[in-house]
């Protein structure tokens, strides 16, 4: 178990001679850039099943720290809040204010009995649209609500805490008028004692198994931590009717999901098992997969899958066994999963590495052999009983196949996809579904589906409703973004209208019903500019070569008084590395230039408002071609990458080459720290929360399928902290104290810290109290704002006066 601590520490010190540790209070940026974080976001949408409703959503803006400091536990990978029985998550998904539209005529609904102060999470409408589910967290637990639609009435449900820990927390039974939730065990009492003298050793065994393994944080350390995990993990499902009636369903267990058969006759769940692994997180733990009756009866036990610890690290990797467990969604009641042919190791040369199994109601009979692929199963899209689609792929060389076959007797109609993942321009899309979640098809022509896509093109993004008979292959756009507008589709059910998030570069997403046929458009949405501060901020989408033809791309902002012929300014760039197996895949234009400017924690787009030319998401693709990986030229192909940008803003007459800085979170801080290392083109970097020795990541590290015993050249030539002696460019580090994202523990900024002052570098390292991968409380984002701005504006901005007075 790991239990978290309070205390903001900072090391080093601005221009400071000698290398210092303090404490000190939060801190605020610039009031431009305070403004830019307290503004509200626009509301999120959810629209029903039928599309005659959505809702409209609002999350508050980011936590206090008092918020943020509340206890939170470690567990099998897990954070969890014991006070509330609840998942501590980066991103919360929390909201505090919900309203109900009416998309045809536009009005806007109010609920009575919402929950005072309310914390509204897992929103979930019923199959018919007319309620909708809501969970709302408070200090001592969390609570189940229901919303009537028709009798615009809020109600909760029961006076019993949710378990929101694990597993799916609330669904609608197939009836619409039941939900399943998970609860806390009824009579569960206080949390276990630990007993603080110790009983004996933890050991922990191999006997010449290969079981490698990725870093991971949080996991169980030892018998007081299983205690722990089964307490505030096990749940009781119940059966809620919209009157708050119970029912029970099945035993209490640690249910890893659960989940009705289309006909809701059956049940199935998935329970954690023992033996329990202090390895991997819950997700690797044993578990059964069962099927239930109506009343909650055990029917059957389909299978037990063992504990997943000895898994080989390659991407392609599964579990050995029949494992994706699902129902048929076009079939009252017959279950589905795949089984690997090769016993799940990729290694392993085969012509057939997975099949697909299917069993039918009363579930006593012999699995039939649906379907066998040569890749790796990925999902099935369930049309009809004439109709699904299959997908399988290969990470390795990053193949997609999607055929078409008859789901009753596996027979293949017709391959319908084989592409690479990468190949953004010729990506499908994504099937729209109807109300059962089954393949929405035109009832015109089958088998005619639908998809939506982000519509990648050498113009930039541009979003599309596609219509698409899968046998003939023809293909009908019925919508697709045009500009001066980014319009991306959120709902399209074939009643003639396509419901659409309308933005530009100076319009905010707006909500449109947009007639497929007149193509004219119904504003359905007002919402406000929440950033008028940017008002007049220009912004362009930029395309410029690497030296070896790739094109690459970034969003440029400027002041909005900046005009051609100003003087050069500084300069924030902000990147994250891509990995890709081709050139022509890395050159593909990314993003669109009709966006609207939306600003979250990782954008660095708040300098541009303090005379900053800011270049976000700028392209940093490292490619390997053929049987070379692309890390193999990782650092080269950084330094062309960065090399391009800066020439290629210099030459448009934005930026000053001596006064450009490079920042990013996570993999982009990585980058940022093998840049100064390695090359001299920068004037300062921003590193946040990243990982820079990468022998603490042996068993692999983003799309790096190698070990570090097989590629150690690699890994070594690719950890900035080996070259800490060579980074004298001025760099700040920030980190969140209980990161646990896998491989960034916070002991490898504070390592590189102390490598680099060791030397003599510049360097500031800022530890986050109660701060994740991502920083959730305004005081942490705020403070780490006004370490960076200070950081720009002393060696970079005024980096030219600072030389000077140094050499006087």
């Amino acid at each position: 178990m790991k239990t978290y601590c309070l205390g903001l520490l900072l090391f080093g010190g601005l221009q400071a001679s000698v290398s210092a540790q303090s404490s000190t209070t939060y801190q605020l940026p610039p009031k431009s850039i305070v403004d830019l974080v307290d503004a509200p976001s626009s509301p999120t949408v959810r629209f029903n099943k039928d599309g005659s409703l959505m809702l409209l959503l609002q999350a508050p803006g980011y936590a206090s720290i008092e918020q943020v400091a509340q206890p939170v536990i470690g567990l099998a990978g897990i954070k969890l809040n014991p006070a509330n029985n609840s998942t501590e998550a980066e991103v919360s998904g929390v909201y505090n204010t919900i309203l109900i539209k009416e998309t045809r005529t536009g009005k806007e609904l109010s609920l009575s009995g919402l929950p005072q102060a309310p914390m509204i999470t897992n929103v979930t409408w019923s199959p018919d649209g007319s309620y909708f589910a809501f969970s709302n967290k408070t200090n001592k637990g969390v609570e189940l609500w229901l919303a009537d639609t028709k009798a615009l009435k809020a109600v909760q449900l029961t006076d019993r805490y949710l378990n929101d820990a694990f597993g799916k927390t609330i669904q609608w039974h197939p009836d619409g008028k039941r939900i399943l939730a998970q609860f806390v065990k009824a009579g569960r009492g206080d949390k276990p004692v630990e007993n603080i003298v110790p009983t004996g050793p933890v050991i922990q065994e191999n006997l010449g198994v290969i079981t490698p393994s990725r870093t991971y944080q949080n996991l169980l350390q030892n018998a007081y931590d299983e205690q722990l995990m089964e307490y505030y993990l096990t749940s009781e499902l119940q059966l809620v009717s919209v009157d708050g009636q119970m029912t029970k369903v099945g035993a209490p267990a640690i249910y890893r999901s659960a989940a009705y058969s289309p006909d809701g006759k059956y049940l199935m769940v998935q329970t954690v098992q023992k033996p329990y692994s202090y390895l991997v997180p819950i997700y690797y733990f044993p578990y059964t997969t069962s099927i239930l009756d109506a009343k909650g009866s055990m029917l059957k036990e389909l299978h037990t899958a063992p504990l997943a610890d000895n898994l080989p690290t390659a991407f392609d990797a599964v579990i050995a066994g029949p494992r994706n467990h699902e129902w048929r969604g076009d079939a009252p009641s017959t279950v589905v999963w795949a089984e690997a042919q090769d016993n799940g190791n990729p290694a392993m040369e085969v012509a057939v590495r997975d099949a697909i199994f299917t069993l039918g109601a009363p579930f006593s009979g012999t699995p039939k052999k649906l379907f066998a692929m040569p890749l790796r199963y990925r999902r099935v899209e369930w049309g009809n009983k004439d109709y699904a689609i299959v997908e399988e792929g290969w990470r390795k060389n990053r193949k997609v196949v999607m055929t078409l076959i008859n789901p009753e007797n596996g027979k293949v109609v017709k391959q319908i996809a084989n592409r690479s993942s990468e190949d953004t321009y010729t990506d499908p899309g994504n099937f729209i579904h109807a109300k059962d979640e089954t393949l929405l098809f035109d009832k015109a022509s089958q088998p005619t589906v639908f998809t939506e896509g982000t519509g990648a093109s050498p113009q930039g993004d541009r979003p599309f409703v596609l219509k698409w008979n899968l046998v003939s292959g023809k293909q009908d756009t019925l919508f697709k973004s045009k500009a001066p507008f980014y319009e991306e589709p959120i709902f399209f059910n074939n009643t003639g209208l396509v419901y659409i998030s309308r933005e530009s570069t100076e319009d905010t997403p707006n909500i449109f019903a947009v007639n497929i046929k007149s193509r004219k458009a119904q504003a359905l949405t007002n919402f406000p500019d929440p950033y008028p501060e940017l008002k007049g901020v220009q912004k362009s989408l930029l395309a410029y070569p690497r030296k070896d033809g790739v094109q690459l791309t970034a969003t440029l902002y400027l002041p909005k008084d900046f005009k051609k012929g100003d003087a050069p300014l500084p300069v924030l760039i902000w990147a994250y590395p891509r990995e890709y197996k081709t050139l022509a895949a890395a050159g593909q234009v990314k993003g669109s230039p009709h966006r609207f400017t939306r600003l979250a924690f990782r954008s660095p787009v708040f300098w541009v408002t303090r005379g900053y030319a800011v270049l976000d998401q700028a392209d940093m693709p490292i490619v390997g071609e053929g049987k070379e990986e692309p890390n193999d030229t990782f650092l080269k192909q950084i330094e062309d990458n960065a090399t391009a940008l800066i020439d290629y803003i210099v030459d448009m007459g934005v930026a000053d080459r001596e006064r450009i800085a490079v920042g990013g979170h996570s993999y982009g801080a990585f980058m940022t720290a093998n840049l100064l290392a390695h090359t001299n083109l920068f004037a300062a970097g921003i590193a946040r929360s990243g990982a820079y020795n990468r022998t603490l990541t042996p068993f692999g590290f983003q799309a790096e399928p190698r070990t570090y015993w097989q590629a150690m050249d690699v890994y070594n030539k690719m950890s900035p902290f080996n070259y800490a002696d060579k980074i004298k460019t001025p760099l700040l580090m920030t980190h969140g104290i209980d990161d646990d994202n896998s491989g960034t523990f916070p002991i490898q900024s504070e390592r590189l810290y102390s490598a680099i002052k060791g030397h003599g570098g510049t360097v500031r390292l800022v530890m986050l109290p109660k701060e994740f991968h991502g920083y959730r409380s305004r005081e942490s984002v705020l403070h780490t704002f006004w370490e960076q701005d200070r950081w720009l504006e002393t060696y970079v901005k005024n980096r030219k006066s600072l030389t000077s007075s140094k050499s006087e």
